[in-house]
């Protein structure tokens, strides 16, 4: 995710007579002429350095489009840090983080969460979209020494479109996972699908050109003993057909599919389906 802008945050402590108020406008000055003053790291440390950005700062949005409903995601990765917040557009705080104990002496260096996914149904997309606006979200935190740790991620509502015309060894693929009689097809199975080129026809900015960066597609199986497998591949934009392996179709008779269309703001539409073996 590429940052949008940089905001840079500063602390004025003074005291309460004037004595210590010109030696905090003296100190100031000082700095300006012998190099970067330092900054306050928020919670009773001092940084001599700048803000350090994280390796990986995205808030996206995951569309499940059969089953209707809508997600907000974030991974966050970087410095090991024992303080996390996230603020919106407005710069009112989303997500606040304090790292306690045993674990605030180790740090944490990656999170990663996913909201709850009502469906439609339960909250409408244009309440959803009104909770999380469009704009720029900063992501700060600090280090275990206490350096000031900052990066910005754009929200766009801006969802692809889900693919169209899928196919499994080219018979037209179940609306859902409920339907009846399920597709049967025999090894090798060949998935396939139409490139994704819009934005969703109904909901954020619809038919709006997007640039595609992935696709992922997702095998899920259960055997009769009770084990569960999946896999997962993730494919260049340009491919828009892939091949299951038969050590996985071999697994099972019935499987279910999922196929994720990911934008290059990271904003994701995924379908499911089901499929048998014959």
């Amino acid at each position: 995710m590429q940052n949008g802008r940089e905001t840079i945050k500063r602390t004025e402590r003074m005291g309460g007579s004037i004595g210590w108020a010109a030696w905090v406008v003296a100190l100031a000055l000082f700095g300006l002429c012998a190099g970067p003053a330092p900054l306050w790291a928020g919670d009773g440390d001092w940084s001599d350095e700048g803000e350090i950005p994280f390796d990986v700062a995205e808030i996206y949005f995951e569309l499940n489009d059969t089953d209707g409903d809508l997600g907000i995601h974030s991974l966050i990765d970087g410095e090991p840090w024992r303080r996390l917040e996230i603020e919106d557009p407005r710069e009112r705080k989303m997500l606040n983080i304090f790292v306690q104990g045993r674990l605030r002496r180790q740090g944490l260096t990656e999170l990663f969460f996913e909201s709850a996914e009502p469906t439609f149904d339960e909250l409408n997309p244009n309440r959803f979209f009104r909770r999380f606006r469009e704009g720029y979200y900063e992501i700060e935190g600090v280090t275990l020494d206490g350096q000031e740790l900052e990066s910005v991620a754009e929200l766009t509502h801006l969802l692809p479109a889900p693919p169209e015309n899928v196919t499994i060894n080219g018979v037209a693929v179940a609306d859902d996972c409920d339907a009846e009689p399920l597709p049967a097809v025999i090894p090798p199975v060949t998935v396939a699908w139409e490139p994704v080129t819009l934005s969703h026809p109904e909901l954020g900015i619809t038919n709006a050109p997007i640039e595609v960066v992935r696709y992922q597609v997702v095998v899920e199986f259960e055997t009769e003993e009770g084990f569960e497998g999946n896999i997962s591949m993730d494919l260049p934009a340009e491919v828009e057909e892939v091949v299951i392996p038969e050590v996985i179709t071999d697994q099972a008779d019935e499987f279910k599919l999922e196929i994720l269309v990911r934008e290059e703001s990271g904003n994701q539409t995924a379908m499911e389906t089901c499929f048998t073996i014959d």
